[in-house]
């Protein structure tokens, strides 16, 4: 997500790019002299067919090894667990761009323009894509999908045209929208924040844009609808009144509950915490911040938390941290799979291959008895580097196998019992009389002195970290 000067330029680079390289790169041999027609003809992903389950043993890179979307685990289908999504925006709009180096994917469907045309082309890529993986939720920011506008009324017109072409392709291939969200980080208006910013004509827009896209959500019959705040912060507080822009955020919010329920949206709505990037400073900066702003303004019951991997851990905690900090809140409604890298210090958006941080995930959804409506949405791109279409197929593929593999080796430690007694053992002093009046509220710091006299210094036992891990080494 760059900024809007930075997007601009690369889109001048694709486009000098697309007129070099000519016309083989933009139409494959079968469709040459057709890429100007509106309906794409044939296959997007001609060669690659649905991807299947082959076990372990497979050595075939376009098939799973690990996921077997109707086994059931833990009494429920893999798939159940799950609930996979495709990010449209990474999958069908990443080019591999970065701060320093201009696109460096040029997908065979592609033509060089953001037209309608070629949105439309876009989204029956993105349904065969879905359908070929065997996945049955995608996800999309409105200006992802379908192009701007020289007014709000362009761009929203711009959007129902898509829109009701990615319906009848739902309705045809029995598909559904996990989530959607507005864009509201890009454009140049956006620069001081949306929902905060210090222009009343800023926040008005986001209002509208964001009521555009709760209603195409929900037309979409899509399941949640997420908030991320990529620009609601500041860079300095010696120029931003912070009382008054969380004032404004939550009012934004409040709006937004109230509109969901005027047109009937029974979706979760998520805030997706991130702390840093673009801003220097997010107000929804993590699990714990983001909770404390709901209850503050009295939003607990009506938002849930889409927690994003790669976002927790520049938050300087792990994803698990962040999923059980949402969950023991009742807060955790999606998760976005992808993680970073740990020699990067920004958001570099990566499919989780960690077997560890999967299995530890895995342990949290399965605490919190699965995260329905929501689901795992892969917010992941390919590496700049990566640059044939099948790579599309592998970086799900693997994402999907190390979540699968996370799953078995979470249910294996879950059935085995032998981590879960360890922490039982751990506080057991508590499962005591006294411990129960202290869990319940009934014991002062008067009882408690006299406990303290009577019993002396007391003995500290070891918490066994060490074995701790070696029982969950023993599983993965």
């Amino acid at each position: 997500m760059k900024a809007w000067g930075i997007f601009l330029l690369l889109l001048c680079l694709q486009a000098i790019t697309y007129a070099v390289i000519g016309e083989s790169q933009t139409c494959p041999a079968e469709n040459v002299g057709k890429c100007d027609d509106s309906d794409w003809e044939g296959e997007f992903f001609p060669g690659i067919n649905k991807i299947k389950y082959e076990g372990p043993s497979s050595k075939n890179p376009l098939s799973f090894k690990w996921y077997n979307a109707e086994e059931e685990i833990l009494g429920k289908k893999m798939k159940d667990w799950f609930r996979f999504s495709v990010a449209f925006w990474h999958t069908f709009r990443g080019t591999g761009a970065d701060p320093f180096g201009a696109p460096t994917k040029y997908w065979p469907w592609e033509d060089g323009t953001n037209s309608l045309k070629m949105a439309k082309r876009r989204m029956r890529a993105n349904f065969e894509f879905i359908n070929k993986l065997g996945v049955d939720w995608w996800c999309f920011h409105d200006r992802d999908i379908a192009p701007d506008g020289e007014t709000l009324e362009e761009a929203n017109a711009n959007l129902d045209e898509v829109v009701a072409l990615a319906k009848e392709l739902q309705m045809q291939s029995k598909k559904k929208v996990l989530w959607g969200t507005a864009q509201l980080f890009m454009h140049p208006r956006y620069m001081h924040g949306a929902a905060t910013s210090s222009e009343l004509g800023v926040y008005a827009y986001a209002a509208a844009q964001v009521k555009k896209a709760l209603e195409v959500t929900h037309y979409l019959e899509g399941e949640n609808y997420v908030f991320w705040g990529g620009r609601e912060g500041y860079q300095s507080l010696l120029n931003t009144d912070m009382e008054r822009e969380l004032n404004h955020l939550a009012r934004f919010f409040e709006a937004a509950v109230a509109y969901k329920k005027k047109i009937g949206f029974n979706g979760t709505l998520l805030i997706e915490p991130k702390p840093q990037e673009p801003t220097k400073h997010q107000y929804d900066w993590d699990a714990a911040t983001t909770a404390n702003f709901l209850r503050k303004y009295g939003l607990i019951g009506e938002f849930k938390l889409n927690i994003e991997c790669n976002h927790a851990t520049l938050s300087g905690h792990s994803c698990h941290h962040e999923l059980e900090t949402a969950r023991i809140n009742g807060l955790l409604g999606n998760i976005d799979a992808n993680t970073g890298d740990p020699q990067v210090g920004w958001d570099t958006d990566q499919f989780l291959v960690d077997i560890q941080e999967a299995t530890m995930i895995m342990l949290s959804v399965i605490r919190n008895g699965g995260i329905a409506p929501g689901g795992f949405n892969f917010d992941a791109k390919l590496r700049r580097e990566s640059t044939d279409v099948e790579d599309l197929f592998i970086a799900h593929i693997i994402g999907m196998d190390t979540m699968a593999r996370g799953l078995r080796n979470a249910a294996t430690l879950i059935e085995d019992g032998t981590l879960a007694e360890l922490v039982r053992k751990r506080y057991q002093s508590f499962d005591t009389e006294i411990g129960a009046q202290i869990e319940a509220g009934k014991a002062d710091f008067d009882f408690l002195e006299k406990k303290a006299k009577e019993w002396g210094e007391p003995k500290v036992a070891s918490a066994k970290q060490e074995l701790a891990e070696m029982i969950l080494q023993s599983a993965l």
